[in-house]
């Protein structure tokens, strides 16, 4: 069983040394990159992955991209701020000298968020299929959230996929503003009709949820920031594709 580290990249000069080195053991690596400004590309070479230029076309398209490029069939997609842990990466060593009998493997992922790590919140354990056949699976989904979908047998394991987020809360509202106007579109696209309950009821209900009914509060204040943010995602996506809907 050969495997295929697949990234996708814009401008992840710092994350990406790190993610590089946490699939140095697979047997390729692809980069599929949209048009870095940085040293990504620099990075990624010197590392001995093979790199590919793709003009961004969303996030799952692009990670589809990275899985048809690959020179094998079973590839082990990780985004440029995440990272195996050692325990996660022993137990896929051991499914790769083994025959799997399933078509991708599940895992969850813990957030590394403001210099913590968070065991709550809706954020842990955060399961994610990240090793696939692609004969039998594909990443799906036009703006965000993007997952991988198969119709076959799941294999699960226990070790952490270990994720990097923002390092400073207001790299968190940057982000939260440009991950709204795509959740947004995705509204809007679809048709769907945006009401006033939704701005009134969805974002409170979302903070008590993350807070109270998910246990964000033993996370401390760190707990507090990510039901805040969420809530505060929810409010903006709404208004955001309310204001697409009138401007049709």
């Amino acid at each position: 069983m050969k495997i295929t580290g697949a990234i996708i990249t814009l401008n992840e000069e710092k994350n990406l040394p790190r993610s590089m080195g946490s699939l140095a053991w697979c047997d390729e690596v692809v980069v599929v990159d949209s048009g870095s400004k940085d040293r990504t590309v620099e990075i990624a070479r010197h590392a001995g992955a093979r790199v590919l230029h793709r003009d961004w076309t969303g996030y799952a398209d692009q990670k589809n991209y990275a899985a048809e490029a690959a020179s094998h069939d079973w590839i082990l997609s990780l985004d440029a701020d995440e990272v195996l842990s050692e325990g996660l990466r022993e137990e896929i060593l051991r499914v790769r000298s083994s025959s799997p009998e399933v078509a991708a493997f599940r895992f969850p992922r813990r957030a590394h968020y403001l210099g913590k790590w968070i065991n709550h919140s809706g954020w842990y354990p955060d399961r994610k299929i990240r090793l696939y056949d692609r004969r039998k699976a594909k990443w799906v989904g036009d703006f965000i959230h993007e997952s991988v979908v198969t119709h076959e047998p799941i294999g699960e394991l226990r070790g952490d996929l270990l994720h990097y987020t923002c390092d400073s809360f207001a790299s968190h509202l940057k982000s939260l503003d440009r991950y709204t106007d795509l959740a947004a579109r995705e509204i809007a696209e679809c048709g769907q009709k945006v009401g006033c309950s939704r701005l009134l009821i969805d974002p409170p209900w979302t903070f008590i949820r993350t807070f109270v009914l998910q246990f964000g509060f033993l996370d401390g204040i760190h707990g507090l920031a990510i039901a805040y943010t969420a809530s505060r995602y929810v409010y903006l996506k709404y208004a955001k594709a309310r204001a697409l809907n009138s401007g049709r």
